[in-house]
């Protein structure tokens, strides 16, 4: 269950990550009013019908074109890094105690020590299950 929670975790992070460093852009083109074209990440295409400029005729400020374009545009983040701490003293201190200890806890025992060395077992006379009929089943 942990490890399958821990995976879950971990996939949402990189979705998380993905999604903050992406960059979107939805472009809408309108033709007289209605929606005509919708576009993501990339420049919609108009419907043929902008009027074009022309370099003879005057362009004025007040003269409108009967398309319009909308942009919303998200921008992701550019540099991910990671943040490292300095440690102070103290920190350093506790760190390398805790992992000391933690270590010295997960070493395991190569000789074990053995009380029962010059004890002999005392020697077996008689079938005692025998005389008393107890048979393992």
């Amino acid at each position: 269950m942990k490890e399958f929670l821990h995976r879950i975790f971990s996939c949402c992070m990189a979705l998380l990550l993905l999604a903050s460093t992406t960059s979107w852009k939805v472009e809408k083109h309108y033709c007289m009013g209605r929606l005509i074209n919708v576009a993501f990440f990339v420049d919609a295409d108009a419907c043929g019908m902008d009027m074009p400029v022309l370099a003879e005729q005057e362009v004025t400020l007040n003269q409108k074109t009967c398309c319009d374009n909308e942009v919303i545009l998200l921008e992701g983040q550019d540099e991910v890094t990671a943040v490292y701490n300095d440690l102070d003293l103290d920190q350093q201190q506790f760190l390398i105690a805790y992992t000391l200890s933690f270590l010295e806890v997960l070493t395991p025992l190569d000789s074990k020590e053995s009380f029962y060395n010059s004890y002999h077992p005392p020697k077996i006379v008689k079938d005692i299950q025998l005389l008393d009929e107890v048979y393992l089943l």
